[in-house]
């Protein structure tokens, strides 16, 4: 049943029903190629962030279907540059759609399995590292809120 509600959790915050009513799915809607590749500041770009939390998804949903893990921190932010609206929604559609496949995947977890090791000790157990990813989705998702917000307000002047 635990495993059950992680997978809630994790899907909640790619496709909605969260305790934050903020979800990846809702925000990224209308975002248009061109939002999503404006660099503000010095801040990631609504692109890289998506590719980022996908990095991730991505990497342990690999580890859930069987595969070796096989993710380095250092190729996290490494987006390609995004330069028309198809490459944007090919970007979006392959976040969501492995965010879909992740939360199957873990529903079909055996509950004893989240606390062991995570294919290897020194990056903890299951559960830790499925926790991490919701709570990364979550922050970063905050700064793809802002993000958005300050390129729609730089445009309305």
């Amino acid at each position: 049943m635990l495993v059950k509600q992680i997978a809630k959790h994790f899907n909640d915050v790619h496709f909605g029903g969260n305790w934050t009513t903020v979800n990846l799915k809702d925000l990224l809607a209308d975002v248009t190629w061109q939002e999503a590749t404006t660099q503000l500041y010095q801040l990631n770009t609504i692109a890289v962030l998506v590719f980022h939390i996908n990095y991730y998804v991505s990497a342990v949903l690999k580890v859930l279907q069987g595969k070796t893990l096989n993710a380095s921190d250092k190729y996290s932010f490494d987006l390609e540059p995004i330069v028309n609206e198809e490459q944007w929604q090919a970007l979006v559609n392959k976040a969501l759609k492995e965010a879909a496949l992740f939360s199957y995947e873990l529903e079909k977890l055996a509950e004893e399995q989240l606390l062991t090791d995570f294919t290897d000790a020194k990056y903890g157990n299951y559960y830790r590292n499925i926790s991490g990813i919701i709570e990364h989705t979550h922050y970063h998702l905050g700064q793809i809120a802002l993000i958005k917000k300050i390129i729609r307000e730089q445009q309305i002047k």
